[in-house]
């Protein structure tokens, strides 16, 4: 059975004490994610160590960086690195983020440096993918996503690709309020994963968990994460309000 997931992503928001003050509303509210679920929380660097201290008595709630560098260690002055986010407790990391590839250039062939370097951190990687709106206009969007991940993942064994977590944010959906259908989700993620299988085989594919991003919220989570390959959501917006997090968390199958 894949393991259903509700990340949040806070983004480039929020000071300490907010940041402290909305963990401890989601935590008060005694949310629990049963056996096969899990509530992962990508905070910005600054505020990695105090979530995990937070999270560290909590069952399958979990701590997530929102980027690390491509390159080991080094003279890259304001970057950091697996090895540093590993090491102040968090165990996921968001790579690929259609605003990384957008604003800071990141290429497929980066992306596919920094899920190594995070595997072997013993993070486990967040993979985006997804399509902008001209693509998905033009019905180029199976295309565009299939050489994303060829490129950014095919690098990797089987056994280090079932230790990945892949998120598909329609870009033109991110931020917009626009939200692909629960058909239109199921439908991509049903071809993520034949990509997949056609790579890596069934088994391997039908172990992988696909979340779906895109202006995610209390609202649509039920309908969007019914679907049968839908494994959850990768959460923007919403996940900086501690009620409609905590109803997409009890929203996972």
């Amino acid at each position: 059975m894949r393991t259903k997931i509700a990340a949040a992503n806070w983004k480039m928001n929020l000071n300490f004490q907010q940041a402290k003050d909305l963990l401890d509303q989601i935590l008060a509210s005694h949310v629990h994610p049963g056996p096969g679920k899990k509530a992962v929380f990508a905070v910005p660097s600054p505020f990695l160590r105090i979530a995990a201290k937070k999270m560290k008595s909590q069952d399958n709630h979990h701590v997530c960086a929102q980027n690390i560098h491509h390159k080991k260690s080094g003279a890259y002055t304001g970057e950091v690195s697996a090895e540093m986010v590993r090491s102040v407790g968090a165990e996921y990391v968001i790579i690929g983020h259609s605003e990384r590839r957008e604003y800071f250039q990141e290429t497929n062939a980066m992306l596919a440096e920094k899920i190594n370097l995070a595997l072997e951190s013993g993070l486990t990687p967040i993979f985006c993918c997804g399509e902008p709106l001209q693509i998905r206009e033009a019905g180029e969007q199976d295309a565009f996503v299939k050489k994303q991940i060829e490129e950014g993942l095919f690098n990797l064994n089987a056994m280090d690709m079932m230790k990945i977590v892949i998120a598909y944010e329609p870009i033109w959906a991110i931020g917009t309020g626009k939200t692909a259908t629960s058909l239109q989700a199921q439908e991509m993620h049903k071809g993520i994963r034949s990509v997949l299988a056609a790579k890596y085989g069934n088994e391997i594919a039908d172990s992988v968990s696909i979340l779906y991003g895109g202006s995610v919220k209390a609202s649509n989570a039920n309908e969007l994460f019914s679907q049968p390959d839908v494994d959850g959501g990768l959460v923007g917006g919403a996940s900086l309000n501690a009620d409609e997090f905590v109803a997409i968390i009890n929203a996972l199958q």
